[in-house]
């Protein structure tokens, strides 16, 4: 009997939980990613012209941070679709990873 009463609870929560989905699935975000960085001084970055090369902190061979909202959230590579680049996810950052740049409140 108690195997009745649980279920329409069940089914009510995969509902709910289908509904929030599509509640938050319009929402935009904004994904980037992250070939390198470096430090400048305000005087090299003024020197900067056409053709100048920026060394930056990464090596060619090495995985690119994928960001959603500045948050890391995979890493990849790249890759050409029709003519454009594109990204192919090669590693999924561990859910504490993700959730550490979202702020919490209590």
């Amino acid at each position: 009997m108690s195997d009745m009463i649980d279920a329409p609870a069940l089914a009510n929560d995969a509902l709910a939980g289908a509904r929030n989905y599509r509640l938050l699935a319009d929402i935009p975000l904004r994904l980037s990613v992250e070939v390198g960085s470096t430090s400048l001084r305000l005087a090299e970055l003024m020197d900067l012209a056409e053709g100048s090369v920026v060394e930056l902190d990464r090596q060619a061979n090495e995985l690119l941070d994928i960001l959603v909202n500045g948050t890391l959230v995979a890493r990849g590579e790249v890759v050409t679709v029709d003519g454009k680049f594109g990204i192919r996810v090669v590693d999924v950052a561990a859910t504490e990873a993700r959730l550490s740049g979202i702020e919490r409140r209590t």
